[in-house]
């Protein structure tokens, strides 16, 4: 293990969380946002759809552009453009500086998720072993401490532009200042041209990885977006204690992402993914019958504990299936993210009003089952390029093979 590598990791893991902070800040503030422009209830959804799907426009726009740039290069300028969107987020005063701004942040978004994942993917070739999930930990770390200055923000009446300033000031700089030591895949082209065929991303073969991709986040929009509402409105909790559920869904998440690297290089990704797709049905099940606000929480700590693996092991089983092209599968897989954002929501509303909102819980709870079916999608898996035979677990990286 290089000096290089650890400065590596530990900068994009930064990157990860700045990230995660900076997104935090935008969908907490949603609603001070909305009264800053003055904008609708009938054209919010309008708004808010635009992120993910300019995001998955720019996460497709990556996959093309990496074949000329190194996804460090990608990194290294998406994530300020992010910082910058947010700050002229809260700093407009018409409409359509805020589409703008938006705009700017779900294209520059698009491109930093996937090139962020593409660096994580090629750090965990690099080093032999599972660390993706500790990168999605930090993310979460971000998460929780972007919602915590929002929270400030808010409980001060803080201007948006004044709440946003001094975190882009901190941030920007920093980033710029870490982007120095990313670590792009240097046995990439060697491992492409053993490959062979293998440099084109077939999509039949991903397509398993995008389904249990789109599922994690259709539950974990599902959380985000309606865990308060159900707390309050379905459980009978106080207005107060229904903020809790996310926060607690968060902190859980960051603490089985913090743990779920040795869990894969004990008992193997297969083995983990199966286990969180398990305990987030459950969770999804005991949030669908909870008599009261306690054990709907219990629920949603289950859901945490169970969907924060799927997403890192989804992307680090797109490095296996494609190693000779894990940037461009990377890249097509995170496309699915926002697919599953902009479902999952939607979806479990439309459910709620025509059906009632324990049934439409029942909805995700099934969807996250599909995981099982596609569970072996997370071994080891065939060699497809002409040779026959299973590609080398992680831990063979080390003596020499060229599997993840």
């Amino acid at each position: 293990m290089t000096d290089v590598l650890r400065r590596g990791r530990a900068s994009s893991a930064f990157s990860f969380l700045v990230q995660g902070v900076a997104f935090a800040l935008l969908v907490t503030r949603i609603p001070a946002i909305q009264d800053r422009y003055e904008v609708s209830d009938a054209l919010l959804p309008a708004f808010l759809a635009a992120v993910p799907i300019l995001a998955g426009v720019g996460s497709v726009t990556t996959e093309r552009l990496v074949k000329r740039v190194r996804p460090s290069m990608l990194l290294r300028w998406s994530q300020p453009v992010v910082l910058l969107a947010l700050l002229g987020v809260g700093a407009g005063e018409r409409m359509v500086e805020l589409g703008v701004a938006l705009a700017a942040f779900g294209l520059a978004v698009g491109v930093l998720d996937a090139s962020m994942n593409m660096l994580g993917v090629s750090l965990q070739r690099s080093y032999g072993r599972s660390i993706m999930l500790s990168f999605h930990a930090a993310y979460s770390l971000g998460g929780i401490a972007g919602a915590s200055l929002a929270w400030v923000g808010a409980h001060w009446d803080l201007a948006l532009w004044v709440s946003y300033l001094p975190v882009v000031a901190l941030l920007l700089p920093a980033v710029l200042v870490g982007s120095r030591w990313y670590v792009d895949d240097e046995a990439a082209p060697a491992v492409a041209e053993k490959a062979g065929e293998g440099q084109v991303v077939v999509f039949k073969w991903l397509l398993p990885l995008c389904l249990v991709m789109t599922v994690a986040y259709i539950g974990d929009s599902t959380v985000s977006n309606w865990s308060a509402k159900y707390l309050k409105d379905v459980l009978g909790s106080s207005e107060q204690m229904a903020t809790v559920p996310y926060n607690v869904y968060m902190v859980t998440t960051l603490l089985g992402r913090a743990i779920g690297d040795l869990g894969v290089r004990r008992f193997g990704a297969v083995s983990v993914v199966r286990g969180g797709a398990l305990v987030a049905a459950g969770g999804f099940a005991v949030v669908a019958v909870a008599p009261g606000a306690w054990v709907g929480m219990l629920g949603f700590t289950l859901l945490g504990l169970g969907l924060c693996v799927l997403v890192p092991q989804t992307f680090a089983a797109a490095g296996r299936l494609f190693p000779g092209a894990s940037d461009a599968a990377v890249a097509r897989l995170n496309v699915f993210n926002y697919v599953g954002f902009l479902i999952g929501s939607p979806l479990v509303g439309a459910l709620g009003d025509a059906w009632s909102y324990r049934g439409a819980m029942v909805v995700p709870m099934v969807l996250v089952l599909v995981t099982l079916v596609y569970a072996r999608s997370f071994a080891p898996q065939p060699d497809r390029y002409g040779g026959g035979h299973e590609r080398p677990r992680t831990a063979d990286v080390g003596r020499g093979s060229n599997g993840l």
